[in-house]
């Protein structure tokens, strides 16, 4: 199949499916035209890739785990009990990640409160110097 037939089977755009190559997550042979050329395997390689990047992982961990990815019904799940530290190690990084998130915006919330107070009422306070 064609990248666009690809596309639309997976729900992604040529532009991604371009950049999954890319980074030699696809593989797709080329005709002698120049055209890719998608295997049916590809759509399965196609939803693990974006089940991956959904899970918040980035291409490069993608491409380490993806060959030791299977599909359980319709779950993912690794095959090779080495990739359980791999994921665990994003797994901690996406907490980190989230703990600063939550932290950044405890301080903007106690930004926001202080807008009834008498400082925030200062009219000359919002004139340019």
């Amino acid at each position: 199949m064609r990248i666009g037939e690809l596309a639309r089977r997976t729900g992604t755009t040529e532009r991604a499916l371009r950049y999954y190559e890319e980074q030699d997550l696809l593989r797709p042979a080329r005709r002698p035209s120049g055209y890719r050329e998608y295997v049916e395997t590809d759509v399965r390689t196609v939803r693990n890739i974006r089940t991956l990047l959904a899970a918040g992982l980035n291409t490069v961990t993608i491409g380490e785990v993806l060959p030791c990815m299977v599909t359980d019904g319709e779950a993912l799940v690794p095959a090779c009990p080495e990739l359980s530290t791999v994921l665990l190690q994003d797994r901690e990084r996406l907490t980190e990640a989230i703990d600063d998130l939550q932290a950044a915006r405890r301080v903007l919330d106690a930004i926001i409160a202080g807008a009834g107070s008498p400082a925030a009422r200062r009219v000359d306070a919002c004139q340019p110097a």
